[in-house]
């Protein structure tokens, strides 16, 4: 007999060069390209702000891209460390600012800030913010808040649904005074409990789990007290983590000190900065949940420097964006430049040509990033060579060299009363005609006829006004009438005493 063959199934082996999608974002380059069609393509794993950016609203796809800047996962290590910040799991004793000095000390940086004080004994998620990245800390320590607490109640109840019922009454807008160790004024005060689930109850040590998600300020101390009043039987909280804080999550890329101290020592000694850059997170990881509208990088520096973010920078934009919603202006190359407050919706957005699309709330980027383009129209270049060979002041202005054709052909806008009448164009294409000068020139006087010659003197000699009495010196007058009231009427009174 013939042996056996024995069949064996052929397995497909995989290629080995293929990387996952972390290694795909930090290596390769991602940027909006301009193009005059939308291209298809498929940005479910593209990183950051610019995940699925293929499926926001396109409002123009011509730019001039700019080589300034970079990718957030691809920025240089000093400035991805002073752009980023780390989900910290904060350990029991040691209070948040103690941990935020510490942090400040180990990765010496300028400054250090945290997304919500912790109490000492209380562990979890503290979001610590590293030097350009803590103006975001305000945005933050508003946002809501997740815990796991432990309770104990001080005797036995009747039954275990008791503590659930008793529980979910203290769901919505409930009335706090915060307990008498805390870093606030104690005031009698609002704060909404979103949800709240019991996970746990024994009954042998009457001690109990729940979740909780509420509003930033919310004290969960106080809360274990409540029920324990609604309980009839006094409560305490025992143990406490914060599970989440705004979107970020003990879930994901959550790490101790331990890990950021060997972070540092791998850096310094190795020229290691993977491990770094894991322990770091940059600052749009923070801000995923905001809606996204895409800036021209022609705009980018002047939005830095405080500029209105106006409807012709704009390149791309989500959709459901809401008159004063929050959202996040990014460059190109996913790069955050500010959080603004929306003043158009999405469909004003695509219906209109020219506006105001939002106002600014907090600059993330530093200054010129981007290089300046503004000041480089044809007008601006003749007014710089101008002042250059000074036939202008240094600040623009006219003087005794200016050329009279300049003096009438340019509108100063800056100029008092210069935005109230705008002449209109002569049709040439040419700059329109000023009948103003540069500078707010002074009203000549007329010679006055015989006539008006009295009316005019007594115009010339007609008295000021008398100053506005200030809150300080009607308070001082009011006084000064009190004090004489009060002498008068001792005088009267010692008069008829001596009578």
């Amino acid at each position: 007999m013939g042996s056996d063959k024995k069949k064996t199934k052929k397995v497909k082996q995989e290629p080995t060069d293929v990387k996952d999608v972390g290694e795909l974002q930090s290596t390769e380059d991602f940027i909006i390209g301009p193009s005059k069609e939308a291209a298809s393509m498929n940005t479910a794993d593209w990183p950051l702000l610019l995940k699925n950016f293929d499926k926001l609203n396109i409002r123009t796809g011509h730019y001039v891209p700019c080589p300034k800047g970079w990718s957030p996962l691809k920025r240089p290590i000093a400035e991805y460390v002073k752009i980023g910040f780390i989900n910290l799991d904060k350990p029991s004793n040691p209070s948040s600012h103690e941990v935020v000095s510490w942090i400040k000390r180990i990765l010496r940086v300028d400054k250090t800030g945290h997304s919500g004080t912790l109490d000492p004994k209380v562990t979890g998620c503290l979001i610590v913010c590293i030097s350009r990245a803590t103006r975001l800390v305000k945005s933050q320590q508003n946002a809501g808040k997740e815990y796991v607490c432990i309770f104990k109640l001080h005797n036995a109840v009747d039954d275990v649904k008791q503590v659930s019922q008793k529980l979910e009454m203290l769901t919505g807008a409930t009335f706090q005074r915060p307990p008498l160790i805390s870093a606030v004024k104690r005031q009698l005060r609002v704060r909404t409990i979103y949800e709240s689930k019991l996970l746990e109850y024994d009954t042998d040590k009457n001690m109990g789990v729940y979740w909780v998600s509420c509003e930033a300020g919310t004290y969960i101390r106080t809360m274990c007290v409540h029920l324990g009043l609604l309980l009839g039987t006094g409560g305490v909280m025992e143990e406490l983590r914060r599970v989440r804080s705004g979107n970020v999550s003990e879930k994901s890329n959550m790490y101790t000190m331990h890990d950021l101290m060997d972070a540092q020592w791998v850096y310094d000694n190795h020229k290691d900065e993977s491990y770094l850059r894991r322990v770091i997170q940059p600052v749009e990881a923070m801000l995923s949940t905001h809606k996204r509208v895409v800036m021209k990088d022609s705009a980018v520096n002047a939005i830095c420097y405080g500029a209105k973010v106006m409807l012709p920078g704009v390149l791309r934009f989500e959709d459901g964006i809401e008159n004063n919603e929050q959202i996040v202006l990014i460059t190109t190359k996913g790069e955050a430049i500010a959080i603004a407050i929306a003043l158009m919706t999405s469909a004003v957005i695509s219906s209109c040509d020219h506006g105001v699309v939002a106002k600014l709330k907090r600059v993330v980027m530093e200054r010129d990033t981007y290089p300046r383009q503004w000041g480089l129209g044809p007008k601006a270049s003749v007014k710089k060579k101008m002042i250059a060979s000074g036939l202008l002041d240094k600040y623009g202005k006219v003087n005794d060299k200016t050329p009279k054709d300049w003096v009438k052909s340019y509108i100063d806008f800056k100029a008092p009363g210069a935005n109230t009448q705008i002449p209109k164009s002569n049709g040439t294409g040419d700059a329109p005609i000023s009948q103003s000068t540069d500078t707010p020139s002074k009203k000549k006087r007329v010679a006055p006829s015989s006539s008006s010659s009295a009316e005019s003197s007594e115009e010339e000699k007609a008295p000021t006004p008398p100053p506005v009495k200030t809150k300080k010196a009607k308070k001082a007058k009011k006084e000064k009438k009190e004090k004489k009231a009060k002498k008068v009427k001792k005088e009267s009174s010692s008069s008829e005493d001596s009578d």
